[in-house]
């Protein structure tokens, strides 16, 4: 162990910082940050088609480029971003951007690099202007309706895994059009009703890991509920294919697709890095009043930004979906009460070698859409609340016309589907509908500022945890 100490050292020279933690003590924690993050990682190529090994492998490498850009001094992991979710559904899959799954993902890819590259961008402008500049940009209004904005898009998304049924042609069939099957209807809601009640009530009522890990636990109860009903023939075989896991060998390399630059899909997935950088900042406060010590000074916001800008990129290179930091992770250090993030780079070694477990990614992959679309009813519907709910804590005033005309233009271009630009490039959905708001935000004079002693600066107050009731109350996004 002592090799692995003096690495630790070296590669991340304020590791002394922490207190240390001894070999049993730090693989324990370890494990329990990979458990927190392993749901939502493991969701998002679930939900576009991405490869779960590739997002994992993503992960567990972009938390320790995280690390050394921040010269291991934040306790912070990385993981899969929901924000993604629809603009990637939109092009994976899409047979205009690549007759094949390997083609489409790669067009993909571009737009997530390009993301990447806006995280840098923003990181030297913070460098050079100071962190003020995002509360200029991005003041609460903007942020709370563009994250509201992300999780009212993903809604047909979890419905439509419950509801879709697929004909002999692979096209989808409307409900109850001719050749739907109501047998099969009715045990995808009964599966997703079991799953979602599971997941509010352990995360209302739950405690400490329980209440943390609430949609894991609703996913594997959903899974066995699922496995034990269509293997005694109660509920049709279709809905469950445990086929694939065969498929898989016990040790297998992730499926990596290198990227390709379509500019039609960069103007889909790269505005969405405008939303994710703010959560960023929102995520670094909370850490950080968890911990006590103010990161956005050592190692610097830049410096933050750069590490998710660039565990972003990488991401892109291999064919994985973006990064964002974890507030799940930053709910774990709560609880525990050690903050070593030894233990957050012990996680990242975890997340990389469950990612060449062929028959873990097989089990994965096996688990049924409806069981996926009660957990994402719970998570979906969380990111449109956490944006309300970013409105209400910084006392966004809407009985002024200016907030109110600069969250209504948002709201119906995302929501309507509005497209902006050509064939070769355009803006449109929630990215549109975000730069639309920031401009008009710039332009639209604000006669009655708000009172500065409601709304300190702009990062959402209920994302940081005091210390003292660091075990109490968790910081949710995604």
């Amino acid at each position: 162990m002592e090799i692995f100490s003096k690495l630790n050292q070296l590669l991340f020279p304020h590791a002394g910082e922490y207190e240390k933690l001894g070999p049993k003590k730090a693989i324990t924690l370890g494990f329990q940050h990979a458990f927190a993050m392993s749901c939502a990682t493991i969701l998002v190529p679930l939900l576009t088609g991405l490869d779960v090994g590739v997002a994992l492998f993503c992960a567990g490498c972009g938390t320790l480029i995280f690390h050394l850009c921040t010269g291991g001094r934040m306790p912070t992991f990385l993981g899969s971003s929901f924000a993604f979710i629809s603009a990637l559904c939109g092009v994976i899959g899409n047979t205009a951007f690549g007759e094949t799954k390997d083609e489409q993902v790669a067009a993909a890819m571009g737009g997530i690099i390009t993301a990447g590259l806006f995280y840098l961008l923003l990181a030297l402008i913070i460098r050079l202007f100071g962190k003020g500049l995002i509360d200029k940009l991005f003041p609460p209004v903007v942020r709370g309706v563009g994250i509201t904005l992300i999780g009212l898009n993903l809604a047909s998304s979890a419905i439509n895994n419950i509801q879709t049924q697929y004909g002999p042609d692979g096209a989808a069939l409307s409900p109850f059009a001719k050749g739907y099957d109501m047998r099969t209807y009715v045990w995808a809601w009964v599966l997703a009703a079991v799953v979602c009640l599971t997941a509010v009530v352990l995360s209302s009522c739950g405690r400490g890991m329980v209440k943390m890990s609430s949609i894991v636990i609703a996913l594997v109860g959903g899974y066995v509920l699922s496995l034990i009903v269509t293997k005694t023939g109660l509920a049709p075989a279709s809905l469950m294919n445990t086929g694939i896991i065969a498929d898989y060998g016990w040790l297998q390399a992730p499926h990596f697709v290198l990227p390709k630059f379509n500019i039609t899909v960069i103007g889909m997935i790269a505005p969405i890095a405008i939303v994710t950088c703010v959560e960023h900042v929102g995520d670094v406060y909370a850490n950080g009043a968890v911990v006590g010590k103010d990161f956005t000074e050592k190692p610097g916001l830049h410096r933050t930004m750069m590490g998710d800008g660039l565990a972003t990129v990488f991401a892109g290179l291999v064919g994985g979906p973006p990064n964002t930091t974890y507030s799940e992770n930053t709910a774990v250090l709560a609880a525990t009460g050690n903050y070593n993030p030894a233990s957050l780079r012990i996680a990242a070694v975890i997340a990389i070698g469950v990612s060449f477990l062929g028959k873990a990614i097989g089990v994965i992959q096996s688990v049924p859409n409806c069981v996926l679309g009660g957990a994402c009813i719970v998570l979906y519907g969380m990111i449109a609340s956490v944006g309300l709910r970013t409105l209400v804590e910084n006392h966004v005033d809407f009985t002024k016309n200016r907030n109110l005309c600069i969250a209504a233009v948002m709201l119906v271009l995302a929501i309507g589907g509005a497209v902006i630009g050509n064939a070769v490039f355009s803006f449109s959905n929630i990215g549109l509908g975000i730069i639309v708001g920031i401009i008009l935000n710039l332009v639209i004079p604000n006669i009655e500022p708000d009172d500065p002693g409601l709304v300190a600066h702009s990062v959402d107050k209920s994302e940081i945890v005091p210390e003292k009731n660091a075990g109490k109350k968790q910081s949710k996004k995604r």
